[in-house]
């Protein structure tokens, strides 16, 4: 099916439509795109690429993705954002025979980087489709309604750039960071939090909360010259100067937090552009002690000398979390995002005026809002961090007894006979707008199972990010960069697939063998559909 615009119908025409240019989305295209289709892409925001670019926010990973993990087409990008440092940048010799590059030496992820590096790579995997013309991209686009016909969607609705156009395709990919096309299209979903007696699962709420979600953060990045680079006061700065939350310990405003998996309120650091970096094993130590390290996507060190006057650090940090309500699924979502982003000023602006140094004194002026590492005018990152999203009703659900260490009675991966990739992250959920601390619980490497990609009814359209089945507490650990990439690669591919086989996704999961050849394909493609039997999970 040709990819193109009927003007005078506003109308475009693709194989598969992608509606969501995140990290998900991405993958889901590349995928279909090898395939041979025809894909058409969009995104509300001028980068693509989520939670690693618009959203500015490093890749949370495991702490073997440098040896498995993850999949072929993952690891090309991570790879492919090495190579670009060593390409454009001045890097020091050492940094640069370093096989395993940390740009920023952060100590969340093996690999912190500026998020418009992760641009430039995603816009070079995708440049052949493009002057090709089998990929046509639509930004900023962001959908206004679905058309179905029973359990067939048969159009969306676009809207973008002072006009509308209409989507025709046999695949529709929902890689929208809140799962924007489920209600759109009468397509069954669940959000918030399920009931205990619903999922069976011990972190789950007594009652069922539909608008408690984790807190969304609106991250930013900034550096630390010479000079005053004060900004102006935010208007809610007094308000957010005394906001505690009942379980925090202290001010918003401070650098105290809760521990993740004690609750136990914690002081944290701010070591500006310290002399000396503390690396250790990340299953030992978290790293998230010393703000400035924690999430550093530029380290000096790195690169020669007089290359950059100040590291930079992306801000993606507990205080930042917004727990005054969800954006999805009410009428106040554009209150709340305003909130949010005046939450992360007013941090911003206290590091800068009232933040209690090491020398004793209050504040660093000379931190400064760096619009050009992401892309906006005030530094800020172009959308919110969202780590929670609608999520089908699957035809499996994942729910915490399948990932639980304490529950499940031992370490080992998890594995699942349908398999379509692996994962691992603790169930890591931060505090909600339903007045939740942490809740935190060890995990097993994963799988992500075919069925929890697939709806109980709507045949043709499918979930691309964290819109899987999953529930409000296992999302915890499906919510990441290379499992969301996961999921986005595997529906791209069960799109091409059903569309060879002309079957539908609910006929794939239904058949054993239809689901050993799917897998053969997405072994041959590069996806890792088990772990490997080794020894210290």
């Amino acid at each position: 099916m040709k990819a193109g615009v009927d003007r005078g119908a506003r109308l475009m025409r693709a194989d598969v439509a992608v509606i969501g240019g995140g990290v998900g989305g991405v993958a889901g295209a590349l995928a279909a795109l090898r395939r041979g289709l025809r894909v058409l892409l969009t995104d509300p925001n001028p980068w693509l690429g989520g939670q690693l670019t618009s959203q500015a926010v490093p890749p949370d990973e495991h702490v073997w993705v440098e040896q498995f993990g993850v999949t072929a087409s993952y690891r090309e990008l991570r790879e492919g954002i090495r190579q670009y440092y060593r390409d454009h940048y001045p890097l020091s010799d050492s940094a640069r025979k370093d096989p395993h590059l940390n740009p920023g030496l952060g100590r969340v992820s093996r690999l912190c980087h500026e998020p418009r590096v992760a641009v430039a790579v995603i816009e070079q995997l995708l440049a052949p489709y493009r002057s090709s013309g089998r990929l046509v991209v639509l930004q900023p686009y962001e959908p206004i309604a679905v058309q179905a016909e029973g359990d067939v969607v048969r159009s969306v609705t676009l809207r973008g750039e002072g006009r509308e156009i209409v989507v025709e395709a046999a695949f529709v990919l929902d890689a929208t960071e809140t799962g924007d096309l489920l209600p759109l299209a009468g397509t069954e979903y669940r959000v918030g939090a399920e009931s205990r007696a619903e999922t069976g699962e011990p972190s789950a709420p007594e009652e069922a909360d539909p608008q408690n979600v984790q807190a969304i953060s609106w991250c930013f990045a900034f550096d630390h010259v010479e000079g005053d680079h004060t900004i102006e006061m935010p208007v809610g700065y007094g308000k957010w100067r005394l906001y505690e939350p009942d379980f925090w310990g202290a001010p918003l405003l401070s650098f105290v937090a809760p521990n993740p998996r004690t609750l136990a309120p914690e002081e944290r650091t701010l070591r500006v552009n310290p002399t000396e970096d503390h690396q250790a094993d990340p299953r030992v130590d978290p790293g998230d002690m010393d703000l400035w390290q924690f999430r550093r996507i530029t380290a000096r060190k790195n690169f020669l000398p007089g290359t950059y006057e100040s590291d930079i650090v992306l801000a993606n940090w507990p205080m930042l979390d917004y727990l005054g309500g969800s954006i999805i699924d009410t009428p106040e979502a554009e209150s709340h995002l305003a909130a949010a982003k005046e939450l992360s000023l007013s941090y911003f602006y206290w590091l800068q005026t009232e933040a209690p140094r090491p020398d004793g004194g209050h504040g660093w002026p000379g931190l400064r809002l760096r619009g050009d590492i992401t892309g906006t005018p005030d530094g800020f990152a172009q959308a919110p961090y969202i780590r929670e999203s609608r999520r089908i009703v699957a035809c499996r659900t994942i729910v915490e007894q399948d990932l639980s260490v304490a529950l499940r009675g031992d370490a080992r991966p998890v594995r699942f006979e349908d398999s379509v990739g692996v994962g691992m992250y603790r169930i890591d959920l931060h505090p909600s707008t339903g007045g939740d601390n942490y809740i935190d619980v060890e995990s097993v490497p994963f799988e992500i199972p075919l069925g929890a990609l697939v709806p109980i009814r709507t045949e043709n359209l499918l979930p691309a990010a964290k819109n899987i089945g999953t529930t409000h507490i296992s999302n915890g650990a499906y919510r990441l960069h290379p499992v969301e990439w996961n999921i986005g690669e595997a529906t791209g591919e069960l799109a091409a697939f059903c569309l060879e086989e002309s079957v539908r996704p609910q006929d794939v999961v239904a058949d054993p063998d239809a689901v050993r050849r799917f897998q053969t394909r997405l072994v041959e493609a590069g996806v890792e559909l088990h772990w490997p039997e080794v020894l210290g999970y």
